[in-house]
């Protein structure tokens, strides 16, 4: 059932990495999901690394309000870890040679595959054995049997489609997925009476379906989603001048802005843009 196809993730995606010049040091790529997955799977994604003794490679992400699973090889934090949804940049050290395969969930797709409660996942990083969720333990390692991406895609999509069946959505999951999805397509969008009506719901039937699903309610997952694309931008040779970026993105001025983005990242704007910039002129030169 596998998409089939992959692609390479670029520095001007939004993909929330604080130093999008990483991805091509990581050989960094996505796996479409196969036909039918939507309400489960919003990416497949895969990134391998190679990196002399003794060095390291601090890794910084703003990640979509998403539960991740990940095959991890090599030196890694454990082989099967499920990442809940982080209210902060989460910080990773690269080190040695290792690999990853990522699948990053729908709001909705936790529930298919998991019992875990995504309240007690928020901020966490937490390997998968079998005493944590076996059926989760059994479908990643069945996937970290096969080789390439595409045939982890391939296993998982297969694992996804028996237990989407078994677990069908209820009407709360598909609306938050529906409410996540919005969110990204329109990132000026907040949270509020007006995207509650775009979907006949109440305001309260929202923040209900996006905490049963991601751990936080709809203003914490939409500032989250637009700091995405506050890095993207600010990463940008031709980024915008703070005041513009703020106005584009519907913040009430450009002081919001700074402090959502220093409070999430752990620095200023202006610091971020001047550190990627930096980089880059230097790994250029």
């Amino acid at each position: 059932m596998a998409g089939g196809g992959t692609d390479p993730i670029t520095a001007d995606e939004r993909t929330g990495v604080l130093h999008p010049d990483n991805l091509e040091t990581f050989r960094a790529g996505w796996v479409r999901p196969g036909p039918g997955l939507e309400p489960v799977v919003e990416s497949y994604w895969h990134v391998r690394w190679s990196l002399p003794p003794g060095a390291g490679l601090r890794q910084r992400v703003v990640d979509l309000p998403a539960v991740t699973l990940t095959i991890e090889v090599g030196d890694v934090v454990a082989p099967l870890v499920v990442t809940g949804v982080h209210r902060r940049a989460w910080e990773r050290t690269i080190r040695g040679t290792g690999e990853v395969f990522g699948v990053r969930l729908r709001p909705a797709g936790l529930a298919v595959v998991s019992d875990l409660d995504p309240v007690a996942l928020l901020d966490a990083t937490v390997p998968v054995t079998v005493g944590l969720d076996a059926g989760l333990h059994r479908l990643l390692a069945t996937a970290a049997g096969t080789g390439s991406p595409v045939e982890r895609a391939a296993v998982l999509d297969a694992a996804f489609a028996d237990r989407l069946e078994e677990r069908p959505l209820r009407p709360d999951q598909a609306l938050a997925n529906a409410v996540v999805a919005d969110l990204v397509e329109r990132v000026r969008s907040r949270a509020g009476p007006t995207l509650a009506a775009r979907f006949g719901a109440s305001e309260r039937a929202v923040q209900r379906a996006l905490r049963a699903t991601l751990g936080l309610g709809p203003k914490a997952v939409s500032r989250r989603i637009r700091l995405q694309e506050v890095a993207r931008q600010l990463a940008a040779d031709d980024s915008p001048d703070l005041a513009a970026l703020a106005a584009e993105l519907g913040y009430a001025d450009q002081a919001h802005l700074v402090r959502d983005f220093r409070a999430v990242s752990g620095v200023p704007p202006g610091a971020y843009r001047a550190e990627v910039r930096g980089r880059r002129a230097l790994s250029a030169g």
